[in-house]
């Protein structure tokens, strides 16, 4: 088996890497050639951690494995990321292990690529202002690939800890984008597309404060009760998302389908935009939100791209079990 390490992750996959292998996988997805299993998210009653496990299958790219980790609030003091987690790959012919892969990167760096590819497919193709919603750790990630499918011109940014804006203005200022930290009604304002990264269990946006064509990712609500925008907005806006069974259960669409201002066949797999089998954005004032909930098979995508381009240039680790 190999193992590659996280300092290799990040040498190796890029984010045009990671675009491509999440992009292909909600495709496959969609054409039912590839589906996650149920995935275990626990309290664990120790450090206010939440760990757990996402795995799955794609039979099209032939990808079997597991990732397994969680979110440990406290790491921050400890000099480490809040997301910890590590990618197992198997062989699916024979079920043996055939690599042991970092996952802490490539869970942001196909967040950020979840996001992008939303963005690439749905937002209005004139957009020039971008919104964030959060600037913790993976906010960078997010802006950097968000750029890379628009020729946005501004950034307008709000997280409820203003004093972590100054590193996501220096990201903005590298990719030669104008930024400005706003209140939440200017970034509704302003922004054609936004971007809410956070760990919020309460709406940071309103209904009110969306303006008409703008795109929204939600891409912080991956668990029971977390939130990050007003039902409103949903029941307002034509929803896709990764996987409507996570979607509906874990994701910000959840209270959306719990207080009855959407059902669960209002939602689209943006696999089938990519695929061609739905068209989308149908005209400039139309509202569409992404829900992206992080399933295990982005983790695995990204991950055997790693783990295949680390093998062919000779920076993974070779070992026997």
């Amino acid at each position: 088996m190999v193992i590659v390490s996280e300092e290799v992750c990040q040498q190796v996959v890029g984010r045009g890497d990671a675009f491509t292998a999440v992009e292909q996988v909600f495709a496959a997805m969609a054409r039912g050639d590839a589906y996650n299993f149920p995935v275990i998210r626990e309290a664990i009653r120790h450090a206010d951690a939440l760990y757990g496990f996402k795995s799955g299958f794609d039979r099209a790219g032939l990808t079997l494995g597991l990732k397994s980790g969680g979110y440990w609030p406290g790491n921050a003091d400890k000099g480490l990321t809040n997301h910890q987690s590590t990618v197992f790959l198997f062989d699916p012919d024979t079920g043996k292990l055939k690599a042991l892969v970092g996952g802490n990167y490539l869970t942001a760096v196909r967040t950020a690529a979840a996001s992008s590819v939303s963005i690439a497919h749905l937002a209005r193709k004139d957009a020039k202002v971008l919104g964030m919603v959060g600037a913790g750790h993976q906010s960078s990630f997010q802006l950097r690939a968000a750029a890379e499918q628009r020729a946005f011109e501004k950034v307008v940014a709000w997280n409820p800890h203003p004093e972590m804006l100054p590193k996501l203005g220096e990201v903005a200022a590298e990719l030669g984008l104008e930024f400005e930290a706003v209140d939440r009604d200017r970034l509704g304002a302003e922004a054609d597309v936004i971007i809410t990264i956070t760990s919020a269990f309460e709406p940071l946006l309103m209904a009110a404060q969306i303006k008409p064509g703008t795109h929204i990712a939600c891409m912080g609500t991956d668990t029971v009760g977390k939130q990050e925008v007003d039902p409103a907005i949903l029941a307002s806006a034509t929803v896709f998302t990764d996987e409507i069974a996570q979607s509906i259960s874990l994701g910000e669409a959840q209270h959306a389908v719990k207080s009855g201002q959407i059902r669960e066949n209002d939602i689209t797999p943006i696999g089938d935009v990519i695929n061609g089998t739905h068209p989308g954005r149908s005209d400039g004032d139309e509202i569409t939100l992404f829900d992206g909930t992080g399933v295990g098979l982005q983790d695995l995508a990204v991950a055997s791209v790693a783990a295949d381009l680390a093998s062919k240039s000779g920076a993974a680790t070779r070992v026997a079990l």
